[in-house]
């Protein structure tokens, strides 16, 4: 059996309104999520590129925004200051601003989405 090539397979954003995280996510990320009921959830992908570490919003039973737990990092591109300059104008709280991790290791930041999840960005520049 091989090595898979990405720890992180998938991610699930859990959220409340989903017309309103929707809208948030596609303010932040610059693109439309595609929607899909399955089963009792909705879920809207936030990237549909084939062999792409991924995830998506998700609205159903048992899902509940948190703060605290495990904190999921978007790709914030070349420049993450760019992602991170949305997410205030579409409702989102920034609580960490662009920090630098020092020894090369780029740049991150943590926003609030319109849901109460702490989630992160991560880039180089």
């Amino acid at each position: 059996m091989s090595e898979p090539a990405h720890v992180i397979a998938w991610c699930e954003i859990p959220v409340l309104d989903f017309d309103r995280a929707k809208a948030f996510y596609e303010a932040l990320l610059g693109h439309p999520i595609e929607t899909m009921t399955m089963g009792p959830s909705t879920m809207g992908f936030l990237s549909s590129e084939p062999g792409q570490v991924s995830g998506a919003i998700v609205h159903g039973d048992g899902t509940a925004p948190s703060q605290s737990g495990t904190l999921v990092y978007l790709n914030g591109g070349d420049d993450l200051s760019v992602m991170l300059a949305r997410v205030e104008p579409a409702g989102g709280k920034v609580a960490v601003p662009k920090t630098d991790i020092g020894n090369g290791f780029g740049h991150f930041a943590h926003f609030v989405d319109t849901e109460g999840n702490r989630v992160g960005l991560h880039s180089m520049g």
